[in-house]
Parts: C-alpha cells; sequence; structure tokens
C-alpha cells in the first residue's frame, strides 16, 4: 500500500510527515509489518518494523517531543509504504533485508559487510583436496567455518597440510602431474597425484583433517600416538618418524592457539563500545573450542543512538545474509532479545540463544572482545582526525578554497599499448573508500598507450555519467589526484572545463629525476610545490598514488591474464566451452595445449578427429 501527501499541501518541519500519516491511519490494518517513509523523489528515509502498524505510527502523531533525527525525517516524509506479515520475526527479518538492501539515511546502517570465508573438503572426490570457500554451499562436502578473515582460513589450511598432507591443488593440476610439485619436498603434501600413497591410508588422513577442524584435536594426537608406537613395533621407522612430526606439529597448534575459557563450541561474541558518537562492534567466532579470528565493524549512525538501539540493528543486519550460531553472546542488554532470537530461530529452523554475559568465564571473553572493540574505535577516530588535519594542511599548501573529505585518484596502466587500463580510487576521512574503486577498459582507439588520451577517456566517462545521471552514480569528490606531470594536468583540467566543473580542484603529482620518490613535484593551477623529504603530507599524497598505481597494475594484470587465456583456445572456430573444458581439464593449462601432439589432443574426451585437427593446426601451420 502506498500513501501519499497531497502536493497542494505545503507545511514544515515534522507536521508534514504526520500529516501523511493521520491521512490514512485508518485504512492501515492492525497487523505485523514493515513501514518505508519516502520522500518527494521517492528515496527511501526509513524503515520501521511493528507488531500493530497503526498504533506504532500513531506514536510518531501524539509524541510532542521527538528527537532531533526523527524530526528530520518526519520533515522530509512524503510517502508512506506499508508491507504486512504474518507475524512480528517476520516483520523483523524483512526490516533488516530492506535496510541492508536500500540503505535509509535515518536507519543504522552496518557498513563494509562481506561474506566470510570457511574451509571445504569434498566427499565426493577419491582424492579430495581442502580448498578455502566462498560464496554458496553448492557442493556435497565438509564446510567449516565461519573464518573472520582469508588469513585466518589459509593458517588453518597450512596447518592441515603440514599435519595430514592433503593436497591442494585443482582437479586439472592434479590429473596432469608427472612428478610431485615442491609441497611434497617440504612434507606439505603425500603426492597421491602420483601415487606415492595408498587410497585407504589417504583417506584416513582426510578423516583426521576433518575430525581435527571439529574441535577433536587430541582423539587425533593419541590416535597418531598409537600409530606411531605400532610403527615402530614392525621396525618400520621412516613411518613412524612421519607420525612423530605430525605430533609435534599438532603440539605446536595446540599450545599456540588462544585459550577458549568458556569451552564455546558453537558461538559467536560480539561486543560493542561507543565513545564521541561512533561505535565499534567486535566480532569473535568461536567453533569446535576454536577460536576462528574476530573483525571489527563500525555502524553508521547519529550520535544520540543508545548502543541498545545500535545493537539490536546489528544483531539484524549482520545476519541477515549469513548462518547464525547456536549461541550469541552479547555485552550489552537489548530490548527486543526474545524477539531476535525467535526471528534468528526462524530464519536458521534452529534453537538460536542469546546470552548478555555478566559473569563466569563467558563475561571474560566478552571483556576481550569489548576491549578489541575499544582499541579499534580509538585507532579510528584516531586515524579519522589525522585525515581532516591533512586534509587541511593540503588546502592550505595548494591554497585550496573548498573544503576537502573526499580525494579521487586516478592512474593508468598498460604494456606498450595491450590491455590498457584506467584506474580510480577514493579516499575519505575514515580511509580507502573500496566500494568507490572503479577500472575503465580503454574503448579509443589509439589511445591504447597515449597516456593523455587515455586519461582523457576515464575523466570523461567517470564525469559524464556523474553530470546526465545525477542521484545514480558516485557522488563528485573534493579534489582530484593525478600521476603526471603538467600534461596530465592540462588534460584533466579541459575535461573539467567541457563539464562546467572548474571549481572541482586537480593536484598532479609528478616524480623527479630517476623516477625518484620523495623528490616529487606537485602542479596545481599554473604552479609547482614541493614537500620536504620528510613531510607527512608528502607521505600521505604519496600513498594515494601508490594505492591507485596497485588498483591499475592489478586491473591490468587481470585483464592480460584474462586475454592470454582466450586467445589460445577461444579464437579456434568450433571450440565451445564444453570441449574448452574438456581440453584444460586433460591438458591443466591452454599453453599445454599449444605444446600437444595430434594423437594427444585427439584422445581427450569430446574432441573428435576431425576436431583435433583443427586445434593441432592452429597451432602449429
Amino acid at each position: 500500500m502506498v500513501f501519499k501527501l497531497p502536493k497542494k499541501e505545503v507545511m514544515k518541519s515534522s507536521e508534514i510527515g504526520k500529516q501523511v500519516i493521520k491521512k490514512e491511519l485508518s485504512l492501515i490494518p492492525k497487523s505485523p509489518g514493515v513501514y518505508k517513509m519516502l520522500n518527494h523523489k521517492g528515496d527511501i528515509l526509513y524503515v520501521g518494523k511493528a507488531k500493530n502498524l497503526p498504533n506504532r505510527l500513531q506514536s510518531y502523531i501524539n509524541e510532542k517531543n521527538h528527537i532531533i533525527r526523527t524530526e528530520r525525517m518526519l520533515s522530509q516524509t512524503y510517502k508512506l509504504e506499508i508491507t504486512t506479515t504474518t507475524n512480528e520475526s517476520e516483520a523483523l527479518l524483512l526490516e533488516a533485508n530492506l535496510i541492508k538492501k536500500h540503505k535509509p539515511k535515518f536507519n543504522i546502517l552496518l557498513k563494509d559487510d562481506k561474506s566470510f570465508p570457511s574451509i571445504f573438503i569434498s566427499n565426493q572426490d577419491q582424492w579430495p583436496q581442502v580448498t578455502k570457500h566462498r560464496g554458496k554451499k553448492e557442493k556435497e562436502g565438509f564446510y567449516f567455518g565461519p573464518f573472520a578473515s582469508g588469513g585466518s582460513a589459509n593458517w588453518t589450511i597450512k596447518m592441515l597440510q603440514k599435519i595430514f598432507q592433503i593436497r591442494v591443488c585443482d582437479e586439472a593440476t592434479f590429473k596432469n602431474r608427472k612428478r610431485p610439485c615442491i609441497l611434497y619436498q617440504i612434507k606439505r603434501c603425500s603426492a597421491p597425484c602420483v601415487g606415492y600413497i595408498e587410497k585407504d591410508e589417504y583417506k584416513k588422513s582426510v578423516d583426521d583433517a576433518i575430525q581435527f577442524v571439529s574441535g577433536k584435536s587430541r582423539e587425533i594426537q593419541k590416535k597418531l600416538s598409537v600409530q606411531m608406537e605400532e610403527a615402530s613395533e614392525k621396525l618400520e621407522y621412516e613411518k613412524a618418524s612421519i607420525f612423530r612430526d605430525r605430533i609435534k606439529s599438532l603440539n605446536i597448534i595446540q599450545s599456540s592457539q588462544r585459550i577458549n575459557e568458556a569451552n564455546l563450541i558453537d558461538a559467536d561474541v560480539i561486543a560493542a563500545y561507543k565513545e564521541s558518537g561512533k561505535t565499534c562492534i567486535q566480532v569473535f567466532f568461536y567453533r569446535a573450542k576454536q577460536n576462528w579470528g574476530n573483525q571489527s565493524y563500525f555502524p553508521k549512525h547519529d550520535p544520540d543512538q543508545n548502543l541498545s538501539e545500535v545493537m539490536s540493528s546489528f544483531l539484524m543486519q549482520f545476519y541477515e545474509n549469513k548462518n547464525v550460531p547456536k549461541s550469541i553472546i552479547i555485552n550489552i542488554d537489548i530490548k527486543d532479545k526474545k524477539l531476535i532470537e525467535d526471528a534468528l530461530s526462524q530464519k536458521e529452523n534452529i534453537s538460536v540463544i542469546i546470552t548478555i554475559a555478566k559473569k563466569g568465564s563467558k563475561a571474560k571473553v566478552v571483556a576481550l572482545a569489548e576491549k578489541n572493540a575499544k582499541e579499534a574505535l580509538n585507532r579510528k577516530i584516531y586515524e579519522t582526525n589525522n585525515n581532516k588535519n591533512l586534509f587541511k594542511i593540503i588546502a592550505k599548501k595548494f591554497e585550496l578554497k573548498n573544503y576537502i573529505n573526499l580525494i579521487e585518484i586516478y592512474d593508468n596502466s598498460h604494456i606498450q599499448g595491450t590491455n590498457s587500463v584506467g584506474a580510480m580510487v577514493t579516499f575519505g576521512e575514515e580511509g580507502f573508500v573500496k566500494k568507490r574503486y572503479r577500472k575503465f577498459d580503454i574503448k579509443t582507439k589509439g589511445a591504447e598507450q597515449d597516456d593523455f588520451a587515455m586519461l582523457k577517456e576515464v575523466l570523461t566517462r567517470r564525469f559524464k555519467r556523474a553530470i546526465l545521471e545525477t542521484g545514480n552514480f558516485l557522488t563528485l569528490p573534493n579534489l582530484i589526484l593525478i600521476d603526471g606531470g603538467k600534461g596530465q594536468y592540462s588534460a584533466a583540467k579541459e575535461v573539467l572545463q567541457e563539464f562546467k566543473l572548474n571549481n572541482l580542484p586537480i593536484i598532479a603529482i609528478a616524480k623527479g629525476k630517476d623516477r625518484n620518490s620523495g623528490n616529487e613535484t606537485f602542479f596545481h593551477n599554473g604552479k609547482s610545490f614541493k614537500f620536504e623529504r620528510n613531510d607527512p603530507t608528502l607521505f600521505f599524497l604519496q600513498r594515494l598514488r601508490d594505492e591507485a598505481h596497485r588498483f591499475a597494475i592489478n586491473s591490468h594484470r587481470l585483464k592480460r591474464a584474462k586475454g592470454i587465456k582466450r586467445s589460445l583456445l577461444d579464437q579456434i572456430i568450433g571450440i565451445g566451452a564444453i570441449r574448452k573444458r574438456s581440453l584444460l581439464n586433460h591438458f591443466g593449462s591452454a599453453k599445454a595445449v599449444e605444446s600437444a601432439s595430434f594423437d594427444e589432443i585427439k584422445s581427450v574426451e569430446g574432441i573428435e578427429e576431425k576436431v583435433a585437427k583443427k586445434i593441432y593446426n592452429f597451432f602449429h601451420d
């Protein structure tokens, strides 16, 4: 249902929103649901949930002294949209989904949300491999996670290699090995690819690895000890030494793992800390009695919102697209605890318990998480204040009139005009803004190795969309930083003048003779500028330039790798996706296909003699 304020009614402050609600209140059903408040452009300002929609919306009318945030929201409300649900738990889940999807300006927002990696071990392969996995769990096998970061998952995989010597190579590499790789030499793999281990023995190692990640390391240690003694009694000393080395590695891991005093098997420990109107929420992942890492979050909210509100909103948004553990331990009381438990239990079809830890071993774990939240927030506040100071220094140094809180940095990358890419990175008060990074494949013919033409194309495409699609593209920055000298500065200036963005300042950064870092010259508004070699502002600008350079090179390498992979097989007429996959699975790489004989190509499943001849001739004519 959509309710709209007539255009003729003009009023100020919160009465605008109150009138929208008043006019349609009698038509709203007395049921649980979600309401959305929209402005005159149709943008969603706020999403809320209610057990009884009319009662909740009536409170906006009855309340005389709303907090400033609510006053501002009501003053901009022009429309009201209602969605009814069967129960309040369903309304809570829908609210979280809509907030994450639309990011309304008056809701508490969880920023930098991303999926977490897990470890996957297949139960379908004859020789299972251990891999890091992100995304949907579509393959059959064992998934262990979430891990707080890719580094945590990689460390665990490394330990599984070291103790159980399970393979990590992909299928194509595994099937085409003629001799063991270096991982066998450094005792990180048992080389099943070349038959250095029996299938049954390898399966036992995989089963032990699964038990280890499941938290049964003590049982594995006892089992290895028995196997070592049995091998010694049979005078199989080389085999016994392998078990001995595995036991040593296991002991090292057990002693290096952080102690889990609370004996948490399947739990997330979540602690919030607020200071100076900002909040950090720290999440610790405990699975199988092990700490699988932690992650910091900085939800966006009004400074006057209390920590309980922030925590409640965080929990629903955080778990909206993630698996929920059976136990969630938090450091503060929340108003909707029972409702959130019911909603998360409904989502996962398990019983989820939220505990506010106040004493005992769980309180110690929560205190550690809260300490980490406080330290992370202090670092964040310091970095933000430091960045603000650097922005002020830059404005003063280059005599800029406008306020700076967002910088876009541009660079190009190519090799002799091939796979040319332009790159844009963005830096704000809180650091690099990854979601605003963009790469531009150069399309202008003849511009592929002309730095000036490449820069013009990138800036034209970026700002043309910004001008033509206002409200549907990235907001404009306060400053542009370009890797280059006077020529690049002039090229950029020309583009901005074309779009009547003359007031948007540009700074070009050029390295000195012999590309000596530290001797950069900066160009702005017809003047050149220099910094002392140890000036923190110089280091800051170098850091921005280097990040754009890194992103440009990485984008170029990805494009080049994609082009190489495509150029060898995709250019052959009659080789579609299925035949290409068969060739790559058999030979391991497109380069190996090029080196193969006619008979070898013909032996690949799905490659008939006629097609094999075409492939062979393509590479050898």
